[in-house]
């Protein structure tokens, strides 16, 4: 990474203290990462705004922009509108496995060059200054969502803030739960499942949150 840490030092800004806590309360292995994520995106965008949500840090700016989160082994980041952000897809560090468009980072070695990753929060913040949206995703089952997850979606649309906080999960969230319902191995464990899920989702949570920050 060709920008040295010390050089973010100075643009902390318009900390949120349950982002303070979150870090502390991580895996050693991840806290370095995270710090150094967070002075990342307040240097790339010095209006950023942290919040918590999803239990998760996330950073906005004109509306949400990225988000970073620590699991057991590895940490993750993501851009909320990642298929819009040039050449994300072609940097050979952005990998398959994991929460987000970085892969798992599970040490600094991990993570893009500096000056590209300020890149593509230059990028990320350009696309919310110009108000620029992702397309709407059809409410339909696609070819990729097996029929068992028919009855989920169902119970979705039954209950409006889990389908609202549904709607605003990235991709592999949404994956996430349709797989776990559909590798239910007998109906009792598939309703039981349904049932968990709509209730996590209101409670604006992905599958995984038990896992995070821990």
């Amino acid at each position: 990474m060709h920008l040295a840490i010390n050089v973010l030092q100075s643009v902390m800004v318009k900390r949120d203290t349950r982002i303070d806590i979150y870090i502390e309360n991580s895996n050693e292995f991840a806290k370095p990462i995270l710090t150094y994520l967070r002075k990342l995106v307040h240097h790339g965008c010095p209006d950023v705004i942290e919040t918590i949500k999803w239990g998760f840090p996330n950073f906005e700016y004109k509306g949400r922009m990225c988000y970073m989160a620590a699991f057991k082994g590895h940490c993750s980041f993501g851009f909320w509108k990642a298929p819009l952000i040039k050449n994300l897809d072609s940097n050979k560090k952005i990998v398959e496995g994991g929460m987000g468009n970085i892969g798992k980072i599970k040490s600094m070695e991990d993570l893009p060059d500096t000056n590209l990753f300020l890149f593509y929060i230059h990028e990320a913040a350009r696309l919310n200054d110009e108000n620029i949206k992702l397309p709407r995703q059809k409410k339909t089952i696609t070819k990729d969502q097996p029929m068992e997850s028919a009855d989920f979606l169902r119970s979705l649309e039954k209950n409006e803030l889990a389908k609202s906080n549904y709607e605003d999960f990235t991709l592999a969230q949404k994956r996430d739960y349709i797989e776990w319902v559909c590798e239910a191995k007998t109906k009792k464990t598939k309703v039981s499942r349904i049932s968990t899920a709509i209730k996590w989702i209101s409670e604006g949570k992905s599958h995984n949150w038990k896992y995070m920050a821990k």
